[in-house]
Order: C-alpha cells, then sequence, then structure tokens
C-alpha cells in the first residue's frame, strides 16, 4: 500500500497521471487542485492529489467539463447528502451525451450514403466534394 505521507513532485504527478506539468499547474490556479504543498518553492503533492486527479480525469473521461468537475470535488466531499444534485448532473449529462449520439449516427448514415456512391460512381465529380459544395 502506497504510504499516505509520500510526496511526489510535479513531474512525478505529471508521469503518473499522463497530465503535462502545465495542466497540474492550471488545475490548481482554477481550485481544481488546492492544498498542494510547497517546499523550497517546489509544489510537493501527496496521494490524496493524485486521487483527486485521477477522479478529474475520470469525470473528464464522462464528458464533464471542469467548471461541472469542480462541482462534483465539492460533492464528493459529502456524497450522501449531495447524491440528488449528482444524479441531476449526470442525468443532464446522459442527455446530452444521447443527443450528441443522434447526430453522430445522422453523421455516420450520410457519410456511409457518400462513401458508397463515390466507390458505385465510375464519371463525372466526386458525390462526396459535390455534397460538401452544398450550401446547407
Amino acid at each position: 500500500m502506497t504510504n499516505m505521507k509520500e510526496q511526489f513532485t510535479i513531474g512525478q504527478v505529471a508521469q503518473k497521471t499522463g497530465l503535462t506539468i502545465d495542466t497540474l499547474r492550471y488545475y490548481e490556479s482554477i481550485g481544481l487542485l488546492p492544498g498542494v504543498e510547497r517546499t523550497n518553492g517546489q509544489r510537493r503533492f501527496n496521494v490524496s492529489h493524485i486521487q483527486r486527479i485521477q477522479f478529474i480525469q475520470r469525470a473528464q473521461n464522462m464528458d464533464f467539463s471542469l467548471k461541472e468537475i469542480g462541482q462534483l470535488l465539492m460533492f464528493r466531499e459529502s456524497p450522501e447528502a449531495s447524491r440528488t444534485e449528482v444524479r441531476e448532473m449526470a442525468s443532464e449529462k446522459l442527455k446530452e451525451i444521447q443527443a450528441r449520439l443522434e447526430v453522430l449516427l445522422t453523421l455516420q448514415q450520410e457519410l456511409t450514403e457518400l462513401v458508397d456512391e463515390c466507390r458505385n460512381s465510375t464519371s463525372g465529380p466526386c458525390p462526396i466534394i459535390q455534397s460538401l459544395d452544398q450550401p446547407q
């Protein structure tokens, strides 16, 4: 098990998390990573910071914005008391993703048809280019 008092430099945290040093500094500057101590001017992260960063990354993978992640991090402090708010946020995010999926499925169908038309046409302008040339 990892020592909870173990400290890491910003470079070590960047390597562990796959984030850039600039991203870690940015997260700290906007309050997503509070309480980063400094020793001789160098940031010293602990295990709880890394866990928090991993939470942020998982939330980003679920398409939450940094602002929304800030709210989720606040809710993280009292998960039982904030269950309704978190569920509502996640439900709203799900609706947004479902709407984008519908758009992507329509796009997929359109591109599939255009590729097939292009494959089956032997002369004249490319149907894909023609489609892109059409005003919306």
